[in-house]
């Protein structure tokens, strides 16, 4: 054996883990209030309910929201009822899908 550098996204490890853990939801927290579709321009939206085919189709920062909105996507496509993306502070709204983004594989 020998070793190699590496890094271990975890954002994709919390996905694995409440995977593993059969988990319902999936709260990815961080410092804004959700993600946002051309962020950084004077068009920038938020994109609250969306589906990962949707969220697929937007460009997100691989060093920033591209991690957490892979995460999502994976967590919904593999059997998850809900992910979402906001403020910690925004804990238990996020989970009762009341603001951020929220992933589900069907919008209700």
């Amino acid at each position: 054996m020998r070793g190699v550098e590496a890094v271990i996204d975890k954002d994709l490890a919390a996905t694995l883990l409440a995977r593993e853990l059969g988990a319902d939801a999936l709260l990815l927290l961080t410092d804004v209030d959700a993600v946002y579709r051309d962020w950084g321009t004077p068009g920038a939206a938020v994109i609250g309910a969306t589906t990962p085919e949707e969220l697929r189709r937007s460009h997100f920062a691989a060093g920033s929201m591209g991690p957490k909105v892979e995460a999502a996507c994976r967590f919904v496509e593999s059997g998850g009822d809900l992910a979402a993306i906001g403020r910690m502070e925004d804990a238990p709204a996020l989970l009762d899908a009341r603001c951020g983004t929220i992933v589900r594989a069907r919008l209700p």
